[in-house]
């Protein structure tokens, strides 16, 4: 114990002193090990024990003895809370804390402490301290300093200060009060008046709605007064008994009431109340009611609120035909809509995980308002029933919400999801979310009764499956709901039936009017007439699928909807027999072409009226009249019955119908789609090959070269089955083809529309900059009264005004720039602009624009002739006129304010001898003008004198400049008749004479002046052009983007105080928050670090950066000493990398606009123009410590980071635990809200509990709890992200909310039009029949600069985020929810479940089934591109493929969904194809597309080796096949190039122009581009194909750094040996065995080279891409390496607990764990059986025996591979095995080798068998024994009972080590010349990182892992 004691001492005393020296030094974050930070989440009064701790941390050194008391009393907390010291850390903490008591903190008291004492002393003490911190006097200062209304940094520290002090002292009087027996009544009226005024000592979020708060003004706001009151305990409630605790600061409220009947937790219903409150106070807001004395909620306010929570839970009684809990909702009183809406929110609040249920909460929520009714009738507050325990007798303890109503709840749904085995467990085996939910959609629901009837089978748990047994009474557990996901590729014809009969109907019209050699005759119709047959059938199948699918939900399914499958069973079963029937029937009849027979006619009559009747539905439904009528009609029973069987009736997807116009749109879209694709499918592919097909068809004697079984007379079926097999793939692929081409086209089109890309240049900001500051009030501006309705308004006022709007936000964008160190001092000084609103009567422009002008102006005043030419002159220049009226109007103002007497008349004069010179239009002759030079030169001496600090030498030296000046200008410069004003001239000159002309000077002062003075100077002496400025790329692209967007279509905004509120969401779980120094400064193999490949990637931000903290620009990282210096080094690091440091400064950018924005609004008040020339009206100084405009702004947003395991990692002192503490630090508006899991001991046992908590930092810079509530259990029960997301949302606020993923960042200038985008909401803007639910945000990829592979991703992801979801939304209307950072109508999505799914596997793409439920539940999705947010992607090609994977993944098990089940079959034909071609239809299409060259492939294959492909050619049968294989491969080349690149081609041209675009796209192809976007087609169809064949889809953690290390050759190997080597390897052995057999040596070898190019090219993208894009990857040392450490792996054979990555066998057997189930063993050993035709083929072209096409031949080739395997087996004896006989080992390998080798050449000797048929052999032997291979792996379990399990892994081995050589020999040859390392890198990196690279090589002496 002395031991621990020591240990616990020694880490808590170390982290205190390194507490204390972060706070002197002023750096970082706090201190991850006070005190206070290591109190045991187990104490569940911790919030005390950490406040404790913290004064005692903070009065150490001022009192040791005051520590010492303020421990002890923590210690007595601690050990009255667990005095047994059972909770988890609880012994450590109390050993620790104590010896700290001991042995340090009493250390500094002479003799023994007299405890007794004690209370004397705290008594003291708290008087002193109050005296010695001038605690009266502080609060004094900061009321007169907030009188003041001056906003300085002094009031913001003294009011920090103020608040630690108090919150010091309420700790103090707390403990004092615990402590001693009697206090003083002098000392208990100071503390009681300290207590009051302790605001920041109470917990609060936003509404300090428990404390009295001087400081915070957002209680002072109406609106937030109003909605209070509101909630206050009206008059129908029943008294509340007297023990029932309220606090003293406030009066009960409605609340109070239902947190006393109902048993909800604490902190619930003090969330839920400011929850409430803020969206009461800013519905009211946005009503436009007028202040009054007593602010009072009005009603609409009330009303709209009330609807809108509770709409769902309307839906859902009108769905299920019950009475909602109210009788009739218009003779509710506001009241009482309050008190639901109020039990709705803290349901919802407390409801945990079953937040994801929303139909349930509505169950739950109807029962308790009727519980609550029966509750008032009887005017008797008593505890409801439902939420007591059985057994209570009556007893009011034990009341919860939580343990009686959701944990019953929760319990069953934990042990469903126990039961999915972590998700390898089939879909179809246990219960998820949704279908817990959606049996509430039904009537039987209510069977489950209130309170809840624990013994339903609803309740019932399923017992744990254990070696596979299935236990008796699982019989009463509930299965699947509605929905059963049955893993199986049919499902995509399941959802999608109606496209793929649309597509099959059609190919088969266009083969019967190809047949029939395009003329339509009797023949023609008769054959058409078979699609009828066709369309049953299939309508048939998918009803047999509806049978099948449903098969495990069929108990629990609503009984109609069960009789509804069966009667499209039984009526398509029986429609399709009688169908096919007639039309067989009428096939028999011989048809007079002019008379048709009756049973033709009769059939074309059934098939007309039944094809009219769905046609004549179809086209009615489109129209939303129609619709209306149709619901109306429900009450008719044959209606209803028709509605029904079309369609069935769910809660969800009811009316998911647009209105007519829109229809339209996306109706010709699709047709012009449709057309094009049956257009080319019809004549490029169908035609050509009738032709062939007919005398394929003929050819009866073709003689086979293999044995042959089923091509005897079948009219060659086979041949002519490989000739269409990839016309029918392509076919079926294509339509995504001009679908995206369609879809690119028309996304250009409407950018252009909308304005985007107009200005993409700095060319264009300079040219078009004076129309910015108009646009920017007319569209990102609130309207500025009578600005434009005065007739007497000149322009320029005009122009001036908007200005003056326009500078305070231009200005705090450049200094955002500046501080994000993307511009340089110097640019910032050119790029800020004038206030606008001083004396001068003109608008000043920015310093960029105007530079040099001044210059130029007066060479071209020099050279001219006479004044017009002048004049033309200078307006031929942009912004030249601005700037010599500006310094002439400058230069009199500040020459008449600084000269007095004679002095200001000789300015005058000379002004009006101009303007008169001007008039009279002969300027040109009355002054010198080739003399300007000299009078620049000398007002640019004057200008730099005054733009100095008054002195008298400054003075003396202006006195001098001004008499130089005069005498320039008397001597030099004026012509002029000095008659004119002869008195004038005679007073000057007598003046001049006495030596008394400028002896007065007054000198500039005024900010105004000064300001004018400086920028005067700077006219002057720029001389430099500034059309390069910024020259930061990244801070151009952001001016051209926000800049354009002021000319799109922008919604007004409302003010602040009107506009919606927000939040924004992030979840984290732990990834990186911040670089620390060790992380930036470690170095890779290569001696390269993160820190030296941020400089050299971004050099110009590095020196700005430098020079922002004071450095000289070319310091390095060592030079940095003070901790100020490093944590900005770490900020500015992570600020370019994908932390959640930069998501978070992004994101409060937010606040910070929407403060900037608030005061502005505030200071111009309702009458802002008549005082806007005040000079303060526009002035945003101090806007940040503005106590009103921060108020505002929490008012409208809020930001939550959802940090799952934040407790965790504070327990385990983890750095991000610090670094997320720093962020609280530095953004007060930040919450962190996170699961802590709390150990308690509970009758003798360790209790674990989890809490849900938000916390913030306090005035110390510690975390503060907020809130805390207990949840029923783990609330990971799903995926953990979704998990995550859903604790965390109960803290969020507004209507809206923004979900932002911490890999994302956002822009100051794009904040600004936050209040914009949210107005989408509203309706004034036209989004179609139903209002927006999601609004679909632009993404800017900032990762793409980073290397050529992120530049790919880029691109590409720009894309699809811009011009791809542009279409989505308009006109295709079925835009989805792809990720972040859409915008949420928050209300709606929390009311239905949430913004994202979270059922483990099935969900994994969590974010794009929110869209899918919005869209289900009549929601309304749309885009909008003039806002934008930073998105970072993965930059790396292994980081890329994981993710790939994950959202291919993710597709697979999308499919299998209900989700997409019920879009695919209710949703219009038209969307739900577009619906299928972007969501997984693009991923089948990829799959389809590698499968099309297998199967083009495989069929050349079977031409050549079976040797009809040579025989036809003989027989000159298919003259044109060479072109229609032609026209395949270049299909093939269409797909894979032309396909990615048409819309990013489109996408460039429209935002960059045609050359940039050119020349981008270009240097991607130089970059090889083309490898990686074939590379990604691979990955995408594996992953894609093998989740829907056997599961196995999981989230991949891709890692998000900075992609700067060499990726091993066994890694690559690991990732991509399954995905792509294998398949690679396939394609070439197709194409060799192609070129060997097939390939028609008259044409030669282009004709091969034609046919196969795309086929190689993939083939080569597949096998060597992660060696081309890998860092290094060509280096020849890095190589050696590799191959040295890729054959360790691969023989080191591993063991128990061995990874993948460190032996092949562990790696081998994880590689196959995906084949789990019956059906994916059969599929996997279907697919493999191709690898046989290879020897069956080759055989029997081996010249062994002639032309012998026996079956024999092949079944010898078998012995032969026997007697391989047993070779292979002898040889492959193990050492160990063979110990004890290793010489009759040897000695029998040798006698079999030598037996081989003798076999060999007497088969060589004496048969035909040539060198080349040995090689063949072998490539007939390989694919074999890799299929033996593959089926083996597939019946792993039943190849391991026979015993040859090892002998498969060896065989695995072989292959692997030969595939591994095949692949590794090129590159090892390549690496060999260091040009192509060379090559690769330039290719890989831009042109800085790659010259920095060989540098540091050199620096490192070419030794890769020495320190430089």
């Amino acid at each position: 114990m002395s031991r621990a004691k020591s240990s616990w001492e020694r880490l808590v005393n170390a982290a205190l002193q390194r507490d204390r020296a972060r706070e002197g030094a002023g750096g970082g974050g706090p201190g991850q090990g006070s005190l206070m930070d290591y109190v045991p989440s187990s104490l569940s009064n911790n919030r005390d024990i950490d406040a404790i701790l913290r004064a005692a941390d903070e009065l150490q050194d001022e009192d040791p003895s005051i520590a010492r008391i303020l421990c002890e009393h923590a210690y007595s907390l601690a050990q009255n809370l667990d005095p047994n010291s059972e909770g988890r850390g609880v012994l450590q903490f109390k050993t620790g804390l104590m010896s700290v008591v001991k042995q340090k903190l009493a250390k500094r008291e002479v003799g023994t402490i007299d405890r007794s004492q004690d209370s004397k002393r705290l008594q003291d003490f708290y008087m002193l301290y109050r005296e010695k911190n001038n605690v009266d006097t502080l609060k004094e200062e900061e009321t007169q300093l907030r009188e003041s209304g001056l906003l300085t940094g002094e009031l913001e520290q003294k009011t920090v200060k103020r608040k630690r002090l108090f919150a010091t002292l309420k700790i103090l009087g707390n403990v004092l009060e615990q402590v001693a027996k009697e206090i003083p009544d002098e000392l208990k009226q100071v503390m009681d008046s300290d207590a009051a005024i302790s605001e920041d000592t109470i917990a609060y979020n936003i509404i300090p709605l428990g404390a009295h708060v001087t400081t915070n003004a957002i209680t002072a706001f109406p609106e937030v007064q109003a909605a209070v009151a509101a909630l206050k305990y009206f008059r129908g409630l029943p008294k509340l008994p007297a023990n029932f605790p309220i606090p003293a600061t406030r009066n009960a409220d409605m609340l109070d009431f239902l947190h006393y009947i109902f048993g909800f937790q604490k902190d619930n219903v003090s969330n839920q109340r400011e929850h409430i409150v803020l969206l009461l106070a800013n519905a009211q807001s946005r009503l436009n009611i007028p202040e009054e004395t007593e602010p009072k909620l009005d009603d609409a306010a009330v009303h709209k609120v009330f609807l809108k929570s509770l709409d769902n839970y309307i839906k859902w009684c009108d769905y299920l035909c019950i009475k909602p809990a109210w009788t009739n909702l218009r003779t509710i009183s506001g009241e009482k809509k309050l008190l639901f809406l109020s039990l709705y929110f803290l349901i919802w609040g407390e409801a945990a995980n079953i937040r994801f249920l929303p139909e349930c909460l509505c169950y739950i929520f109807h029962h308790m308002v009727i519980e609550m009714d029966e509750i008032l009738r009887q005017r008797v507050a008593r505890p409801a029933v439902s939420c007591m325990p059985v057994d209570s007798g009556g007893s009011e303890e034990g009341v919860s919400f939580l343990d009686h109503v959701i944990t019953p709840l929760y319990e069953v749904v934990s042990a469903e999801a126990f039961n999915n085995e972590n998700g390898r467990a089939p879909h179809s085996s246990w219960r998820n979310y949704d279908d817990f939910n959606e049996y509430f959609w039904s009537l039987r629901s209510f069977e489950l009764g209130w309170p809840w009837r624990m013994s339903s089978s609803f309740f019932q748990k399923p017992i744990p499956k254990r070696q596979y047994e299935v236990r008796t009474g699982r019989d009463k557990h509930l299965g699947k709901t509605s929905f059963v996901e049955h893993r199986t590729f049919l499902r995509l014809y399941h959802s999608f039936h109606r496209l793929w009969i649309f597509l099959v109907m059609m190919f088969q019209a266009l083969v019967i009017i190809a047949f029939n050699d395009s003329i339509i005759s009797t023949k023609t119709l008769r054959e058409i007439l078979s699609l009828g047959p066709t369309y049953l059938v299939m309508q048939f199948s998918e009803s047999v699928l509806d049978v099948i699918m449903m098969y495990g939900a069929y108990s629990t399914t609503r009984k109609l909807a069960v009789s509804r499958i069966f009667l499209r069973f039984i009526w398509f079963g029986v429609a399709s027999v009688f169908i096919c029937f007639l039309y067989v029937k009428v096939l028999q009849e011989d048809t007079d072409p002019i008379h048709y027979s009756v049973m033709f006619r009769f059939y074309g009559l059934v098939i007309a009226v039944y094809g009219g009747i769905q046609f004549f539905l179809s086209i009615l439904m489109q129209i939303p009249t129609c619709h209306n009528i149709s619901n109306k009609c429900d009450r008719w029973g044959l209606i209803r019955f028709f509605k029904w069987m079309r369609q069935e009736r769910y809660y969800v997807g009811r009316g998911m119908y647009e209105r007519t116009s829109d229809f339209i749109k996306y109706f010709l879209f699709w047709l012009v789609v449709l057309s094009a694709k049956f257009s080319f499918a019809y004549f490029l592919q169908i035609e050509p090959l009738v032709g062939p097909t007919r005398m394929i068809i003929k050819q009866d004697n073709i003689q086979y070269s293999w044995h042959v079984f089923m091509s005897i007379k079948n009219y060659n079926a086979l041949t002519v089955a490989s000739l269409w097999a990839p016309v029918v793939a392509i076919y079926l692929l294509d339509i995504h083809i001009f679908y995206t081409i369609a879809s690119a086209f028309s996304g250009f089109l409407l950018g252009g529309r909308d304005r985007l890309g107009e200005i993409r240049s700095l060319k264009a900001i300079h040219k078009q900059f004076e129309e910015f500051p108009g646009a920017f009030m007319k569209s990102l501006h609130v309207p500025v009264t009578n600005r434009t309705s005065d007739a007497s308004y000149q322009a320029v006022d005009k122009s001036r005004v908007d200005a003056a709007h326009f500078a305070p936000f231009w200005n705090q964008i450049i200094k955002c720039l500046r501080e994000e160190d993307y511009i340089t001092d110097f640019e910032m000084e050119l790029l800020l602009m004038p206030k606008n609103s001083g004396r001068l009567k003109l608008v000043q422009w920015p310093l960029f624009l105007l530079s040099s002008k001044i210059l130029l102006a007066k060479e071209i005043a020099a050279g001219s002739n006479s004044q017009e030419e002048i004049v033309e002159r200078i307006e031929r220049y942009d912004y030249m006129k601005h700037a010599v009226e500006e310094v002439y109007h400058t230069l009199k103002l500040v020459l008449t304010e600084t000269l007095e007497a004679e002095g200001r008349m000789w300015v005058e004069t000379i002004c009006e001898d101009i303007q008169a010179s001007i008039r009279n239009r002969n300027i040109h002759n009355d002054f010198q003008l080739s003399n300007l030079s000299l009078v620049i030169t000398r007002l640019t001496a004057l200008l730099g004198i005054l733009k100095e600090n008054e002195t008298p030498e400054h003075a003396k030296g202006a006195i001098k400049a001004l008499q130089d000046l005069y005498d320039v200008m008397r001597l030099d410069i004026l012509q002029i008749n000095m008659r004119v004003q002869y008195e004038a001239w005679n007073i000057l000159t007598l003046a001049w004479n006495e030596g008394r002309l400028f002896t007065k000077l007054k000198w500039p002062k005024d900010p105004e002046m000064k300001a004018l003075v400086k920028r005067l100077y700077s006219l002057f002496t720029i001389k430099d052009s500034a059309t390069h400025v910024p020259r930061n790329l990244e801070a151009r692209r952001r001016l051209q983007f926000f800049t354009n967007s002021l000319f799109m279509d922008v919604p007004p905004p409302k003010s602040v105080e009107k506009m919606l509120s927000f939040s924004v969401f992030t979840p984290y779980y732990s990834e990186v928050v911040l670089y620390s120094m060790a992380e930036l400064t470690k170095r890779n193999e290569d001696g390269i670090s993160i820190l030296f490949y941020l400089q050299k990637i971004y050099p110009d931000e590095w020196k700005n950066f430098l020079t922002r903290i004071g450095q000289d620009e070319n310091a390095l990282e060592g030079d940095l000493r003070n901790e100020r210096d490093i944590l900005e080094l770490r900020l500015w690091a992570s600020y370019r990398g994908q932390t959640l440091a930069r998501t978070v400064r992004g994101m409060m950018y937010y606040r910070k606009a929407l403060m900037l924005q608030s005061y502005l609004e505030r200071k111009a008040g309702r009458d802002g123009e008549s005082t806007l020339f005040g000079n303060d009206m526009t002035d945003a100084e101090g806007f940040e410590l503005s106590p009103e405009a921060r108020a505002q702004a929490d008012l409208k947003f809020t930001y939550v980071v959802t940090c799952q395991i934040y407790g965790r990692q504070k327990e385990d002192q983890k750095p991000e635990a610090a670094d997320i503490s720093l962020l609280m630090q530095r953004n007060e508006a930040l919450r962190i809200a996170y699961i802590d899991v709390v150990d308690t001991p509970k009758e003798g046992k360790s209790h674990t509990e989890y809490y849900s908590k938000l916390v913030k930092a306090d005035v110390n810079g510690k975390d503060k709890e907020i809130y805390s509530i207990r949840l029923p259990g783990d609330p990971k029960l799903g995926e953990g992200k979704p998990e995550n997301q859903n604790h965390a949302i109960v803290f969020t606020r507004g209507n809206a909310i923004q979900t932002i993923d911490m890999n994302q960042d956002n822009y100051f200038e794009e904040a600004l039009k936050m209040r914009n985008l949210l107005e989408e909401f509203g309706p004034s803007r036209d989004h179609g029949i139903r209002p927006p639910t999601i609004l679909g945000v632009r993404e800017h990829v900032f990762t793409g600069s980073v290397s050529s592979l992120a530049s790919f991703m880029s691109n590409q992801e720009t894309s699809f985020v811009t011009l791809g979801q542009r279409v989505l939304a308009k006109p295709l209307k079925i835009r989805m929810h792809y990720g972040h950072p859409d915008v949420f109508d928050r209300v709606f999505h929390i009311t239905r479940g949430g913004i994202s799914k979270a059922s483990r596997v099935i969900n994994i793409s969590e974010d794009i089934f929110a869209g899918f439920n919005s869209t289900l539940r009549q929601g309304n999705i749309t885009h909008h591109e003039y806002i934008q947010v930073g998105k970072g992607r993965d930059v790396g090609l292994n980081q890329i493929a994981l993710f790939e994977g994950k959202v291919a993944g993710g597709n697979g098990e999308q499919v299998l969904s209900r989700d997409v089940y019920r879009l695919g079959q209710l949703l219009d034909f038209f969307r739900m194809m577009s619906f299928y071609f972007t969501t997984v239809g693009f991923y089948f299409c990829t799959m389809l597309t590698v499968l099309t060259v297998y199967i083009f492939l495989y069929g050349r294959a079977y031409l050549a080796l079976s040797g009809v492909g040579a025989i036809l050619r003989e027989r000159a049968i298919i003259l044109n096949d060479t072109a229609l294989t032609a026209a395949l491969n270049a299909q093939f080349l269409f797909q894979i190039g032309v396909f990615a690149a048409v819309p990013m081609i489109l996408g460039f041209i429209l935002e960059q122009g045609f050359l940039k675009a050119i020349v981008s796209f270009t240097t991607m192809q130089f970059q090889l581009c083309s490898v990686f976007f074939t590379f990604s087609l691979g990955t995408r169809a594996h992953y894609f194909g093998r989740t829907l064949l056997h599961g196995g889809a999981r989230y991949q953690a891709t890692g998000r750094g900075f992609v700067v290390k060499h990726i091993t050759f066994s890694e690559n190997y690991r990732l991509y040996s399954r995905s792509h080597f294998v398949k690679g390897m396939e394609v070439i052995l197709l194409l060799v065995v192609y070129l060997a057999y097939g390939n028609d040596h008259k044409a030669g070898a282009v004709s091969y080279i034609l046919l196969s190019v795309s086929s190689w090219f993939l083939a080569g993208s597949w096998l060597f891409a992660p060696y081309l894009f890998n860092p290094a990857g060509l280096e020849w040392q890095k190589v050696v390496v590799d191959f040295r450490e890729w054959t360790n792996w691969l023989f080191y054979r591993g063991g128990i607990g061995v990874k993948g990555a460190e032996s092949w066998e562990a790696w081998w057997e994880e590689e196959l764990s995906h084949i789990r189930t019956l059906s994916g063993r059969i599929v996997e050993t279907i697919l493999s059986l191709r690898f046989f035709i290879f020897q069956y083929g080759i055989v029997y072209k081996l010249k062994l025996d002639g032309s012998d096409t026996s079956f024999t031949v092949y079944g010898w080739s078998w012995a032969a591979l026997a007697t391989i395997i047993v070779l292979f087996k002898v040889f492959s004896i193990s050492q160990k095995s063979s110990v004890n006989f290793q010489l009759v080992l040897r000695l029998v390998q040798g006698i079999a080798f030598l037996l081989a080798l003798a076999g060999t050449i007497v088969a060589v000797r004496l048969t035909d068998l040539s060198v080349t048929d040995i090689f063949a052999s072998l490539l007939a032997i390989i694919p074999t024994g890799w299929g033996i291979l593959s089926i083996a792996c597939a019946w792993k379990p039943y190849i391991k009972r026979i015993g040859m399990w090892k002998s498969i892994r060896s065989l695995a081995r072989l292959y692997d080590a030969g595939m591994g050589m095949l692949i590794f020999l090129p590159v090892a040859f390549f690496s060999w010349f260091p040009f192509f390392s060379t090559f690769q890198t330039r290719m890989m990196f831009n042109q800085a990182f790659s010259r920095g690279l060989e540098i540091s090589l050199i620096l490192a002496g070419n030794n890769p892992s020495s320190d430089f």
